[in-house]
């Protein structure tokens, strides 16, 4: 599997004209999208290229539904936030209010149980949140940053608004059911309401964390750990992922993220793993099996994964100065030379399924009102390795798009591969005395 990647540069200014072909050995033959009979066995699945934000796999992908504890990967944003801009440190010790004393106490949610009088620092509490999904624990942080969960709230919506998802519903910082947050709910929300998101933006939610936050891995990757240590209430902590190594549903490759169970989020989990050079981020949601143990988000996130892994690659269809069918040269009107040859100036890659068909592909010139004159055309004089626009790439059968909304990323900047000065005056109007007459005649 070819997983090297590389950088693509951002869009040019501005689009002259596109001028697609598609490459086929039988032009005049109708496309034929073969479609993959895989399905997760849950309510809502995505599976995304952690680097890029491909999707590789979705379903009901864009309907908000419960996400229970997966809440805490954007309530630990926050406070990884808070934590590099020095509102908070990991040695901080916050000693813990009376109303999330009874949260913890409560046997029917993860916790950690806290003590009335003892305080206990960010890391570990930010470590019990992440690792058992700790519900007072990760709730202490959260007042400790903002002042209040509602405040913490609050700059939670704000923050997944900023990264362009509008139809998240967020009125906890934990994730639990109102009916379990012993009579403190955000104003406006339901006794048996609780937080609401989209396997495509919970996504997203996961993505920005491993791009911003790489670190946190260091966490999610232990299967357990010690809370207190050195304390009266040092306890040892395991690990609600169970793919983790050590447990029952282990997986090679996987050290993260969080799950998340409600009753009306049934048993779901957002997941990571990393294999051959390529990140996923995966989201099982709502994946019930008949004895209830959650274990099946579990499975169907390891058949997910493994989908991909044996479906899609990421391949390079031409090496850095390629010259490409259909786009081999530009003309240059004003140029001693009418045109100059035009070749890829990176290598072009492309994210390939295996029942994707090669001969479709299409390339897409998008030209840079920089590179050209008032008649959109490339103005002599031109030098070598000038940058004339960039070729857009994809496969009609790849209709999943990217996390964040967009259909085409995939893209190789076009030089020149040759140079031309301008042309003097008496060949430009020889030219043009020409062209007059060839439109009459």
């Amino acid at each position: 599997m070819n997983l090297k990647r590389i950088n693509i540069p951002s869009r040019l200014k501005g689009l002259c004209y596109t001028l697609v072909i598609i490459i086929s050995f039988n032009m005049i033959a109708p496309i034929a999208f073969a479609e993959t009979t895989f399905e997760v066995s849950a309510k809502a699945a995505i599976a995304i290229d952690a680097d890029t934000g491909k999707i590789f796999y979705e379903k009901n992908a864009n309907t908000p539904l419960p996400i229970a504890s997966m809440t805490k990967l954007l309530t630990l944003y926050l406070i990884l936030e808070a934590e590099k801009n020095g509102q908070i440190s990991w040695d901080e010790q916050i000693e813990i209010s009376d109303h999330l004393l009874k949260i913890s106490e409560d046997l029917n949610l993860s916790n950690v149980k806290l003590v009335k009088g003892s305080s206990y620092s960010v890391r570990d509490l930010f470590n019990a949140s992440a690792i058992i999904s700790a519900n007072a624990a990760v709730t202490a942080l959260a007042e400790r940053v903002a002042g209040t969960e509602k405040d913490f709230i609050d700059l939670m919506r704000a923050k997944v608004i900023s990264w362009g998802i509008e139809d998240a519903y967020l009125i906890s910082t934990s994730g639990i059911n109102n009916e379990d947050a012993q009579g403190r709910i955000y104003p406006g929300s339901k006794e048996n309401e609780e937080n609401l998101m989209s396997a495509k933006d919970m996504a997203l939610v996961a993505q920005h964390l491993l791009q911003d936050f790489p670190e946190f891995l260091e966490t999610t990757k232990l299967p357990s750990t010690v809370f207190a240590a050195g304390t009266d209430e040092e306890t040892v902590l395991e690990s609600s992922n169970f793919m983790l190594p050590g447990f029952y549903y282990y997986k090679e490759g996987v050290d993260g993220l969080k799950t998340g169970t409600t009753d009306l989020a049934g048993a779901s989990f957002a997941g990571t793993i990393n294999k051959n050079g390529l990140r996923l981020i995966t989201i099982v949601m709502n994946a019930n099996d008949s004895n209830g143990d959650g274990g099946l988000r579990f499975v169907e996130t390891t058949r997910l994964m493994d989908f991909v892994y044996e479906n899609w690659t990421y391949e390079t269809l031409y090496p850095k100065g390629s010259t490409l069918p259909g786009f081999n040269k530009i003309d240059v009107p004003n140029g001693v030379d009418l045109s100059v040859p035009i070749i890829t100036n990176d290598p072009l890659q492309l994210w390939h399924r295996q029942d994707m068909n090669k001969e479709h592909l299409t390339l897409t010139m998008v030209n840079s009102y920089e590179a050209l004159d008032k008649n959109n055309q490339l103005k002599a004089p031109v030098e070598r390795g000038q940058q004339v626009g960039e070729l857009q790439v994809g496969y009609p059968e790849d209709t999943l798009g990217y996390v964040d909304g967009s259909k085409q990323k995939t893209s190789v900047p076009m030089v020149t591969n040759g140079a031309t000065k301008k042309a003097n005056f008496f060949v430009l109007s020889s030219r043009s005395i020409k062209n007059f007459f060839s439109t009459i005649f």
